[in-house]
């Protein structure tokens, strides 16, 4: 990893966010992940729904992409995800552990920070907002927006060829 004095900056989720860091975080020590909090799917959205939390799944991912463990085992326990279990199956264990970690700490953003900290993180993550927010799409306006936070966030063109 070099030092090069430069602050880089990842915005976005999923996995683009995961894979862009794990490649700069071997030529650059300063990264800043700014992780988009609208997911809604899968393990992430049954722990929205059930615990009222923040979706922790694409968070989780920026922070495996930033350790700097040398634990191999330490990231795939935070990627494993339970095969079987009636309450458990399709959860991953990081996203439990940081809806635990959620709970004792009493926030979305300590619970992402001590997560940091467990995986040996270098470089910082943190959700582009901590309140509760959801995509749609408004047919009639063209605006794709996220409600709750009532904020506008991109201008969608159904009439746009590419």
């Amino acid at each position: 990893m070099k030092n090069t004095g430069k602050k880089i900056v990842v915005i976005g989720g999923g996995t683009g966010v995961f894979t862009v860091l794990s490649g700069l975080k071997k030529y650059f020590s300063d990264l800043t992940a700014v992780v988009t909090m609208a997911d809604d799917g899968g393990s992430t959205g049954i722990l929205r729904e059930e615990f009222g939390i923040l979706p922790p799944g694409d968070i989780r991912r920026a922070l495996i992409a930033l350790s700097t463990s040398d634990n191999k085992m330490l990231s795939q326990l935070f990627n494993y995800r339970f095969a079987e279990g009636g309450g458990l199956s399709g959860h991953s264990f990081g996203n439990l552990m940081i809806t635990a970690l959620e709970r004792l700490t009493g926030s979305f953003d300590k619970a992402v920070e001590e997560t940091g900290k467990l995986l040996s993180v270098r470089g910082r993550v943190l959700p582009v907002t901590l309140k509760k927010t959801a995509r749609y799409l408004n047919k009639q306006s063209n605006f794709l927006n996220c409600y709750r936070t009532g904020r506008f966030v991109y201008e969608f063109n159904s009439q746009s060829s590419g």
